[in-house]
């Protein structure tokens, strides 16, 4: 067979368009469309696999192969050649196909007699859709440029059943975004809550696909393009003198807006039949392809700008801002692929929740939806694909699902857990102004955690006794350029006096790791959750250090001032810091300065070598607070980012509570008072089995509070405590069984 010129694969292309406009039910379509294309590849057999759901593809069309093999067979993803196009998103094409690696013989479909076998997958924007297969007699490599034209096939087929042009009573698959959909993430931010699906980045649809001037088509690309160069470019002036890593990002955009690789392959893509639009979609579809086979994160972060440098170009070519004239809903639930703490504040309380395709439980975006009291859902793979602005959605930030379009059996049981939480809540806000008071008589300090101004009227009503840790570099983190000193001042100022008098505890820049400040060069570091951040970058850069402290300092005023320095790894570290914070009371009262009434000097433990400092650090420290989020990631060696490990060892194992005893009675010793701060301070059970283990202090989100006082007041420690020594005794490695049956039997009273 000869190679298909660029003529005959446009020809191919116009006659698909005019199949595709004729009436006809979705199975008739689809017939057509598999005949037209045989017929103009010369070849024998042309078939078209969709998926029926995330695993499992169906013959829905052939021509060629057996006709009762239409809706019987069925495939999995990996499953045979057809399966291995869907599972690699990578064309398969080879003279031989019995011989071929992976290959599965299927009887009903006849397909025994075919030698030459070229699948291609069916994608949009990294969403799979199907496989698209020609097959021949002949024993023969299809040529590159019948690969490509098969592959510009599939892109259109792509756009049309994502636009639902194949479904109908008379198949067996599912109009796209109309089915339940359920997907699973990771838990950013507890909570459960129903809403609607509004998109951050609305979808672009491209219904124009196939070109009838390929000049005039390549025309409106070199104009789009030009375009997109010229705002870059003005973009690039405009961060000229800011934020370093969005100048960085815009690098790259402009690298690959004047790159002629990109150009050539979307304007060969125009001269193969597609429009302009349809061409840099395909370009995007197949730079999303790429990027979930890359396992470098330096080049997958390249393929994303690329990425979002073909939704400007599209958005350019179709006329389709981000505004779309779309109405908020009115409990709206944000999808994004990820989002900036920025962004996420300005959309603020009018958010019900947040699922997000990328994010972690650390980052930035995660501290807001905290502060926010909002439900979150990270690593929520697919969902930016498959949620439609007003879609019905259900976060369950508990568990890490999410439920796009559930069928009523789902929605009701949700409505149910939701009136449960909303009646729970009722019955914690009337524990308010009580003591978190065991029946034992022990007295436990709930404190809550906050990071911006909006987290502080749930002070008052949350029945917080003051503010365990207050994290100050979302203020950095939330600039293009370093905070100015007045300007910090200020606002630790309005947190004071928001406090009216309970304590706050500030932590001092606690950056590195995930928390990058986009005016601050970092270094490359194979490790960062183990390298350069936290107190150690204070250290290092004793200006902005000490730009803080003056600005703490200042704000304060004659009121009490509690410091706290995070990732304290050993004594040298806390009395450098401390030094520096008593020389910059010394030049403040030298200035003129109104000095703390009270000053309150601290450290996070987050590592386990502090447990084991000199007595002389414990009686240096005002007071410890345990760091429970990092102490846990590091004491197990378990990257609490990485999905694989993160869920593997629990807190209320004997041995990271008989570490916790450790820490308490060190501090008791030494007469330093001693709190616990992390999600597990917020978790009734665990806050439980902590206070067994001596701890009597707690800093938790303010939603958590009704939840751990409740269960206190109902709680005896003393028997927490025998249990936990009784396990120890017996050799037990968990004790959450035996926590969760004390738990019980309080519930049972």
């Amino acid at each position: 067979m000869q190679d298909r010129s660029e003529s005959d694969s446009r020809r191919l292309l116009q006659r698909l368009r005019d199949t595709l406009a004729e009436p006809g039910q979705g199975q008739e379509r689809l017939d057509r469309i598999v005949g037209l294309i045989a017929e103009s590849m010369n070849t024998d057999v042309c078939s078209i696999y969709l998926f029926r759901d995330r695993e499992t593809m169906e013959l829905c069309a052939t021509r060629g192969l057996k006709a009762e093999a239409v809706h019987r067979t069925r495939l999995r993803l990996g499953e045979g050649l057809v399966g291995r196009v869907a599972r690699t998103a990578t064309a398969v094409n080879t003279a031989d196909a019995p011989s071929e690696r992976g290959f599965r013989y299927m009887p009903e479909t006849g397909e025994e007699i075919y030698s030459s076998f070229l699948g291609v997958p069916i994608q949009r924007l990294g969403e799979k859709l199907g496989v698209l297969v020609v097959q021949s007699n002949e024993a023969r490599a299809f040529s590159e440029d019948e690969v490509y034209a098969l592959d510009v096939v599939a892109m259109v087929l792509a756009e049309m059943t994502e636009l639902g042009a194949f479904t109908s009573e008379d198949t067996t698959i599912a109009r796209p975004h109309k089915h339940p959909v359920m997907l699973r993430g990771g838990s950013g931010q507890e909570g459960t809550t129903e809403g609607n699906v509004w998109l951050h980045e609305p979808r672009v649809v491209v219904t124009n696909l196939v070109n009838d001037d390929p000049v005039a088509e390549s025309e409106r690309l070199r104009v789009g393009v030009e375009r997109l160069r010229v705002s870059v470019n003005d973009l690039m002036q405009a961060a000229a003198t800011g934020d370093k890593e969005h100048a960085d990002i815009l690098e790259a955009y402009r690298m690959f807006a004047n790159s002629r690789g990109w150009l050539r392959r979307m304007e060969q893509s125009i001269e193969n039949g597609l429009s302009a639009e349809a061409a840099v979609e395909k370009e995007q579809s197949d730079a999303r392809a790429r990027l979930q086979q890359v396992p470098d994160p330096y080049l997958r972060d390249r393929l994303h700008d690329l990425d979002d440098l073909s939704n400007r170009l599209l958005r350019i070519l179709t006329g389709q801002g981000r505004d779309t004239g779309a109405t908020m809903p009115d409990r709206p639930i944000l999808v994004a692929r990820n989002i900036g703490p920025g962004e996420l504040l300005e959309y603020g309380k009018l958010l019900k929740g947040v699922v997000l395709e990328e994010g972690s439980v650390g980052s930035h975006a995660a501290v807001v939806a905290r502060a926010l009291a909002i439900p979150l859902v990270v690593h929520c793979d697919g969902v930016t694909t498959e949620a439609l602005n007003g879609d019905t959605i259900i976060v369950d930030g508990d568990e890490g699902v999410v439920h796009l379009r559930p069928d009523e059996s789902v929605a009701s049981a949700y409505r149910d857990k939701i009136i449960m939480q909303t009646q729970a809540a009722a019955r914690f806000a009337a524990l308010r102004d009580l003591p978190a008071q065991a029946t034992c008589g022990s007295l436990v300090g709930l404190h809550m955690n906050a990071g911006i101004m909006a987290d502080l009227p749930s002070l008052s009503g949350s029945g917080a006794e003051g503010v365990g840790l207050f994290r100050t570099e979302l203020q950095f983190l939330l600039r293009n350029s370093m905070p100015r000193r007045s300007d910090l001042a200020a606002l630790y100022a309005r947190v004071l006096k928001a406090a009216d008098g309970k304590r706050v505890v500030f932590r001092t820049l606690d950056i590195g790791s995930d928390k990058v400040m986009p005016y601050m060069n970092r270094p490359e570091e194979p490790n960062p959750a183990m390298g350069w951040r936290a107190v150690r970058v204070g250290l290092d850069k004793k200006g902005v250090m000490r730009m803080q402290l003056q600005a703490l300092i200042r704000a304060s005023a004659g009121r009490p001032l509690t410091v706290m320095f995070p990732l304290v790894a050993e004594m040298s570290e806390f009395v450098q810091a401390r030094e520096l914070l008593l020389r910059e009371i010394e030049r403040e009262a030298h200035l003129g300065h109104l000095l703390p009434e009270k000053l309150e000097v601290g450290a996070m433990l987050e590592t386990p070598s502090l447990a084991f400092a000199p007595d002389a650090f414990f009686k240096m420290a005002d007071f410890i607070s345990i760091g429970g989020n990092d102490l846990k990631q590091f004491f197990y060696a378990a990257d609490r980012e990485n999905e694989l490990v993160r869920r593997r060892y629990d807190t209320l194992s004997t041995s990271f509570i008989t570490f916790i005893q450790k820490i308490v009675q060190r501090c008791a010793e030494n007469g330093t008072a001693l709190s616990f701060c992390g999600e597990d301070a917020g978790r009734p059970v665990e806050a439980l089995t902590l206070i067994g283990a001596g701890v009597r202090s707690l800093s938790m989100r303010p939603a958590s509070i009704g939840p751990v006082k409740d269960l206190i007041r109902r709680a005896d420690c003393s028997v927490v405590s025998s249990i936990i020594e009784e396990a120890k005794a017996r050799g037990e490695e968990r004790l959450r069984p035996l926590i969760n049956d004390y738990v019980r039997s309080l519930s049972s009273l």
